[in-house]
């Protein structure tokens, strides 16, 4: 199975989902992303999501069970798109050193082509309560996992040091970005976050080579 969750595989009430509820379900997601970044999770709600998704009020309650669960949902499918990139990026890499280079690239390319979707996922979550954030988390934990995975092969290949704190590292790189893209959107965007890619990724590796 992939290491991002599937659409296809999404089941609602015992019933595998037709496209025509994959549509909605993505097109409630969609506005979920624009309403959360302009008025922010709290103070936002599930009426205005539903007008923004074109759906009535009711519609939304077929897919998800209150607000704090489109908002997990968000993050789980997105997230897990990004994954998906990620993956195929890195098995796609020959090398370990060349996979983070992709991680940096997909990373800030992605968010940057997707500001509501970077507003929401770096700020939104920050601002959430302690339970959601770990709800959340678990969404974020495959995207650890695969760099972690990256660190390993590169210190199976020699090309990263062999003393490396993989756990600690795989979060200080992960944390790097994620400030990186934070003080991105502070700054209102005045510059492009893809032209950061070159820079962090020579970061990254002058730390981690021997």
């Amino acid at each position: 199975m992939s290491i991002h969750s599937s659409l296809i595989g999404f089941y609602h009430r015992g019933e595998k989902m037709t496209s025509k509820k994959i549509n909605k379900f993505e097109l409630i997601l969609d506005a979920a992303v624009k309403v959360f970044a302009e008025t922010g999770y709290h103070g936002s709600q599930v009426s205005k999501i539903a007008r923004e998704a074109g759906v009535a009020d009711g519609t939304i309650y077929l897919y998800f069970k209150n607000k704090e669960d489109i908002l997990v949902s968000l993050f789980r499918e997105r997230l897990g798109e990004l994954v998906g990139k990620f993956t195929a990026s890195v098995e796609a890499s020959a090398t370990a050193e060349e996979a983070l280079r992709k991680i940096c690239e997909i990373h800030y390319t992605e968010l940057e082509n997707n500001s509501n979707l970077a507003y929401v996922t770096q700020i939104e979550l920050r601002q959430s309560s302690l339970e959601l954030r770990k709800a959340i988390g678990q969404a974020v934990k495959p995207y650890i996992q695969l760099i972690e995975a990256v660190l390993v092969k590169g210190m199976e290949e020699g090309t990263f040091r062999k003393d490396l704190d993989v756990k600690l590292t795989r979060l200080l790189i992960f944390g790097a970005m994620d400030e990186v893209v934070t003080s991105w959107l502070i700054s209102g965007q005045k510059y492009s976050l893809s032209a950061q890619i070159d820079r962090t990724a020579e970061f990254f590796l002058k730390a981690l080579k021997p």
